[in-house]
């Protein structure tokens, strides 16, 4: 493919993952340590304040898993996906900026969920409007921008909140109003980006209006439920995405978790680039499964982890391949549906995304504490990667 710069409307669609990673960053790291400080004000013990942390994920998880294919068909609909991203992603971008305000950890909690969920939702729109903005043999390229280019962005806003947030006594403020301006500026980050692509966006790919939009949305999602299952390719990818990407977020947890997240980010950019020049030679497929054979040896590294040193390596390794597979898994879906049902698609590859978001740390808690070993927990992610090789390379045959 002849080299060829990218278009404005690829750029538009790409800044918006520049905006959004802000939010992603600042929830898995600086808003978890402030709602500890929150609920240690309060008198909250530590073990209670972890459980409604994880609870609070969980429940903004599953209200998008719910949601988010009816979202996502209806959004199909001649002239709607547009009003739907923007709704979602103002939720999202006030709900963060209103974090500012809540002195009481449960109303904290509350508003977090809420903009999370926005978050999400905005995700099923903004990764079906791939297919508009760009033609078939770039969406890998512009796919691996957008999570190149993320993870710089993301850092642009965290650095600038966390000095506020570290030097807050030096500076002269509370640490109340450093946590302000940090919500503040990273809200105004994530809307101010977005812009161009408001501006910008035309729904090529569309579903004409029907009669009764969300009604018909109902039977359309339950006609496409059924046809996944006939469209053999379709559904043996998902599946494969459900296991592989399962292994994935469980090792990002681990990585996160041991205080090495800045780790992802520092070699997830020049990564992603390289995966991105990578697919104009040789076939997605070809490096998605070359991501997950990573991944299943990172697993069996991560088993014997006992230094500090190796949870650093653990990610940087991680941050190699990161977003590598998701930019690739999300354009490689985008080539094999139907453009014009790109929305309810992938409001279904979402449930699978985040359905597997917590079935790994699940299974992973589970065989550690039967076995009364975490080596025998960790071993089991390399299950999930062989799983979802396996399940790849069918799928892979199938739509060659």
């Amino acid at each position: 493919m002849e080299k060829q710069k990218l278009t404005n409307k690829e750029k538009y669609w790409i800044l918006y993952d520049v905006g959004n990673s802000a939010f992603v960053l600042l929830v898995s790291t600086i808003i978890p340590i402030y709602f500890n400080y929150l609920t240690g004000t309060a008198g909250v013990s530590e073990v209670n304040s972890l459980a409604y942390w994880g609870y609070a994920a969980s429940a903004a998880t599953i209200i998008v898993a719910l949601i988010g294919p009816i979202l996502g068909t209806i959004a199909d609909t001649k002239n709607y996906k547009k009003p739907l991203f923007t709704i979602s992603m103002m939720v999202g971008v006030i709900g963060c900026a209103a974090l500012a305000f809540p002195t009481s950890w449960v109303v904290f909690l509350a508003v977090f969920v809420i903009a999370k969920v926005g978050y999400n939702a905005s995700l099923i729109f903004y990764d079906s409007m791939l297919v508009d903005v760009t033609e078939h043999d770039r969406m890998d390229v512009v796919s691996s921008y957008g999570y190149a280019w993320g993870y710089i962005g993301s850092c642009v806003p965290f650095i600038i909140s966390l000095v506020f947030v570290l030097m807050y006594d030096k500076i002269g403020i509370t640490m109340g109003t450093a946590m302000m301006i940090a919500f503040f500026l990273n809200a105004a980050w994530w809307f101010i980006v977005t812009i161009p692509l408001l501006k910008n966006y035309e729904q090529v790919n569309f579903a004409q209006m029907p009669a009764h939009p969300v009604s018909d949305s109902f039977q359309r999602l339950g006609h496409t439920l059924k046809d996944i299952k006939r469209e053999k390719n379709i559904f043996l990818y998902l599946l494969a995405f459900f296991f592989f990407i399962d292994g994935v977020y469980t090792i990002i947890e681990m990585a996160t978790a041991y205080g090495s997240a800045l780790g992802l980010d520092s070699t997830g950019f020049p990564f992603a680039l390289i995966f991105a020049k990578c697919s104009k030679k040789y076939a997605t497929d070809l490096l998605i499964k070359i991501c997950i054979l990573a991944y299943t040896g990172i697993a069996l590294f991560a088993i014997q982890l006992d230094k500090q040193w190796e949870f650093w390596l653990l990610a940087v390794l991680v941050g190699m391949f990161q977003g590598a597979i998701q930019a690739l898994s999300r354009s490689y879906f985008a080539k094999i549906i139907p453009a014009e049902k790109a929305g309810e698609y992938f409001g279904i590859y979402d449930i699978c995304g985040k359905g597997a978001s917590f079935l790994g740390t699940t299974l992973v808690g589970v065989i550690a504490q039967l076995t009364n070993t975490a080596n025998a927990g960790v071993a089991m992610i390399t299950i999930l990667f062989v799983i979802g090789f396996i399940l790849f390379c069918k799928a892979a045959k199938l739509n060659k």
